[in-house]
């Protein structure tokens, strides 16, 4: 019996559950690469990260919360994030990616690096 044609077939639909799950372990990946967490301090201190997902007209747009390291460079690592797993969610689902927001939840102090208030 042959297949109907591809266009009759139906479609594959990905929850944004699911999209945003598979941001979440692309974006702990990414952090895991480019933000290395602090060195000898908490290791549960740095929460990972969440992500949620919109899927409209056959492309995403991702949020993600992250907790980085302090310091770092905080752009820089924030833009990497964002290309990582723009690229990679695209790869992974096949729908395009066209908004990564990144949100820094909260700086987490690497250790022996002084707290307190500069005077």
């Amino acid at each position: 019996m042959p297949l109907p044609p591809p266009a009759e077939r139906g479609a594959t639909v990905i929850p944004d559950r699911v999209v945003a799950r598979i941001a979440t372990r692309v974006a702990r990946t990414a952090l895991a690469r480019r933000a290395a967490p602090p060195r000898g301090g908490h290791p549960e201190a740095v929460a990972p990260p969440d992500a949620s997902a919109a899927t409209r007209g056959g492309t995403t747009r991702l949020h993600l919360a992250v907790d980085l390291p302090y310091p770092t460079d905080i752009p820089g690592v924030s833009l990497d994030i964002q290309r990582d797993v723009a690229e990679r969610v695209t790869e992974l689902t096949g729908l395009p990616v066209t908004e990564v927001t990144v949100t820094v939840r909260r700086l987490v102090p690497k250790a022996g690096f002084a707290r307190g208030r500069v005077q």
